[in-house]
């Protein structure tokens, strides 16, 4: 209605709203002219009545009835051209207009009616033609997508974008598979999303029994469905009005992600994809607050509060991070798998255990045979954090699973190799303070030297005393380790003492050299 009222055609006749606001927001599908007091039952709903109300009801209470049938057959608005029988519009009428929100609009200049049916018929006309073009471009975007095998949470963002607003892909339980949110809105839109989320559904489904339009305050939600088969919903947040309609475009969206979810057969690749992206932007830092990245954890179906968390790091053989998950539940518990650092192979886990969970080598060996395959088993390197409560030492946990899967490896006997941080305090010391330049500084000045000489000369003193550090007091072991032969070996520490000013054989220095190393690992340098 507010488009029509700003059509130069309707402005010739002088155009004064009497009944707006929200009832200006009314959609107009046609443009009906007729004085008729029984036009009620000639409209199909969303019509535009134009008249002069020449044969309209005389009597008051007649005239309240037709203002009421008018809006129980689904008029959008009335516009009345004052003159020709009415000088000013019965207070009736208003009042009846005002109670049902039907939108009001008097002229009071004589126009031709054939030229606003012509306008009013051509900006419709036109907004239809606008509305199939960008249809066929949004149905054309999606279906490319389908093609080529785009993961859930590509197709999430590229709905995001083209909608202009926020976008949550759920599974039937609730939980957040992916969502393309802004970083600030994580907290106050992720705290309680399985409550919100129900809350939503309900008041959509109370308005479809109504019969009534979606709000265009409240969540858009379309099912992701195919053969009889429903795996979740979109969710759209509020936001800008779309060429194509909001629903049409979200419904796309829902089939990009059905026909994909579909061709992944009995694979959860919505869970694995959708928590990989979780996991690694936790540990890349890509969060605004520890209360949105906890929000988005707990939607996500990662229970925080109550809980007994553990970063875990696989790596040396490839992980099935699907089925990661299923092991945690195992124990009682739940997990978010996410990449292997530094691009390897592996994956990095944050586990959610009962704090009366048992989360000893064996429980931990036990998720390891359940992720790696069999014939891996033996070469598989495992890396466990310290437990933690809260989403700050959680994110700790992970940071020093990462920093003990970056070390060196001892021999040892058959089966996995399993390292814990709460057996490397200096692990746990270089995570705690991995946030100050200051560490990160003294380490790169103290290893400086043999810095330079690595990248003048293509050189290894820095993988050398790496060995050396981790095989301390057994320089057989360290040349082993460093894959040199002995003699080999102790001219690179020479070299290696020579540069620094130091001797390796000192306690103090050790640890200096081993903090230093430890801190620009843990940079990733």
């Amino acid at each position: 209605m507010r488009e029509v009222i700003a059509l130069d055609a309707v402005a010739n006749g002088v155009p004064e709203v009497l009944v707006g606001d929200e009832a200006l927001d009314a959609r107009v599908r046609w443009l009906h002219v007729s004085d008729s007091a029984g036009v009620a039952r000639l409209l199909d709903g969303g019509e535009l009545l134009l008249s002069t109300g020449s044969s309209w009801p005389a009597e008051p209470g007649d005239l309240r009835r037709f203002i009421d049938e008018l809006v129980d057959a689904g008029l959008s608005g009335l516009v009345l051209e004052l003159g020709t029988h009415y000088r000013y519009v019965p207070a009736v009428v208003v009042e009846a207009a005002r109670e049902r929100g039907l939108a009001l609009v008097v002229l009071h200049r004589e126009v031709k009616f054939v030229t606003l049916t012509e306008a009013v018929h051509s900006r419709i006309i036109t907004g239809q033609t606008d509305a199939l073009r960008a249809r066929d471009e949004v149905r054309e975007r999606f279906t490319a997508l389908v093609l080529r095998g785009s993961p859930a949470d590509f197709i999430v963002h590229q709905l995001a974008q083209t909608l202009g607003a926020p976008i949550v892909l759920e599974n039937l339980g609730y939980e957040v598979v992916a969502a393309e949110v802004p970083l600030a809105m994580e907290e106050e839109l992720f705290t309680e999303w399985e409550l919100q989320s129900r809350s939503a559904h309900r008041r959509l489904a109370a308005r479809r029994e109504r019969g009534a339009a979606p709000d265009t305050d409240d969540w858009l939600i379309v099912p992701v469905e195919a053969r009889g088969i429903r795996w979740g919903n979109l969710i759209a947040l509020p936001g800008p009005d779309h060429a194509a309609g909001r629903t049409a475009v979200l419904e796309q969206g829902a089939i990009a992600l059905a026909v994909g979810r579909l061709a992944d057969g009995d694979a959860d690749e919505w869970a694995r994809i959708g928590r990989r992206r979780l996991v690694d932007g936790l540990l890349a830092g890509r969060f605004a607050g520890v209360g949105g990245a906890a929000a988005r954890l707990e939607a996500a179906g990662l229970p925080l509060r109550g809980s007994r968390l553990y970063g875990l790091v696989i790596s040396g053989a490839p992980v099935a991070t699907e089925r990661a998950d299923a092991a945690a539940r195992a124990l009682r518990g739940r997990a978010l798998a996410g990449s292997a650092p530094a691009g390897g192979v592996g994956a990095t886990l944050l586990l959610s255990l009962p704090p009366d969970a048992v989360f000893d080598d064996a429980a931990v060996l036990g998720v390891v045979r359940t992720l790696v395959e069999p014939a891996d088993v033996e070469r598989v390197i495992v890396s466990v954090g310290s437990a933690a409560e809260g989403i700050e030492e959680a994110l700790a946990s992970v940071h020093e699973a990462v920093d003990l899967a970056g070390g060196r490896r001892r021999r040892s006997g058959r089966g996995p190799y399993l390292r814990r941080s709460e057996n490397r305090p200096l692990v746990q010391l270089v995570t705690a303070l991995r946030d100050d330049h200051r560490v990160l500084e003294h380490g790169e000045r103290m290893l400086a030297p043999l810095i330079s000489h690595d990248l003048s000369r293509s050189g290894d003193l820095l993988d050398v005393l790496e060995a050396m550090l981790a095989h301390p007091g057994n320089r057989t072991a360290a040349a082993s380790a460093s894959h040199l032969s002995r003699s080999v070996f102790y001219q690179r520490i020479a070299l290696i003492e020579e540069l620094l000013g130091s001797d390796l054989d000192d306690g103090e220095t050790q640890t200096a050299l081993h903090l230093a190393l430890l801190v620009r690992r843990s940079a990733g340098r």
